[in-house]
């Protein structure tokens, strides 16, 4: 069956547990979820998304676009299933690749060839699948002897390298992307975006969260306006999100 992905009256909220009246300021300060707080049974809640109604099928690239804070990343979690929905219903069908952060979960003192093995068993992979795709990894992470050794002794750029090696081994039938990744590495970064096109060509449903309009305008073909952990406009056209840009 195709992908899909459906949000009914969908909120998130997270409780703040020791957030008393003298410290609320400091904690909505410090807040990087841009919700609306309030109180439940004495306890502080950041209500993160609210009441969203999403529906995606195979073929939609959905871009996502408001401040800092509106609640992008935090609607990409959720379609991760790194969040859990506190009401209404989410559904979603079909392999999932998330490139939110590509070198979380990477563990330091672990090896790169067994980090490897850790973050395929993470996606979803099978043993014999990450064993079959392990030379292209190595191979394509150009890490060399340097994949037996421990992260941490890795430079950022050779990290980012493994990370985005790993996560990008897979095509999967929804793309979740919080930005267009950069590895950061000159010599890298040809032959990681030829990887990046071929990984969003082969997605069903593409979710990007990006504060470039002509990012979302080159890749995606649906615009969703977000503010304060709610939709303002679930079908901004791209006419519309350009000209809004150059304003």
């Amino acid at each position: 069956m195709s992908a899909f992905i459906s949000l009914k009256d969908v909120s998130v909220s997270f409780p703040i547990y020791g957030a008393g009246a003298a410290s609320l300021k400091k904690t909505l300060a410090a807040s990087v979820t841009g919700g609306r707080f309030g109180k439940e049974t004495g306890v502080t809640v950041v209500q993160a998304l609210s009441n969203l109604n999403i529906e995606l099928k195979a073929g939609d690239r959905l871009g996502l676009v408001g401040h800092n804070g509106a609640g992008k990343s935090t609607l990409l979690r959720t379609l991760a299933g790194v969040y859990e929905p506190t009401a209404g219903q989410f559904r979603r069908q079909g392999s999932v690749t998330s490139l939110i952060d590509p070198a979380l979960g990477i563990e330091a003192d672990a090896t790169g060839m067994e980090n490897i093995m850790l973050r395929g068993l993470v996606m979803g992979l099978s043993k014999r699948e990450i064993d079959r795709k392990t030379p292209d990894i190595v191979e394509f992470s150009g890490l060399g002897q340097y994949i037996d050794m421990p992260v941490r002794t890795y430079s950022t750029g050779m990290m980012m390298r493994l990370a985005f090696s790993i996560s990008t081994s897979v095509n999967a039938d929804i793309l979740l992307m919080d930005e267009w990744l950069s590895v950061g590495d000159a010599e890298f970064t040809e032959k990681a975006e030829k990887r990046m096109r071929d990984v969003v060509a082969g997605s069903g449903i593409l979710v990007l969260a990006s504060h470039s309009p002509n990012l979302i305008a080159k890749e995606c073909n649906k615009v969703m306006h977000l503010s304060h952990g709610t939709i303002i406009d679930s079908n901004v056209s791209i006419e519309e999100l350009l000209a809004a840009s150059q304003a």
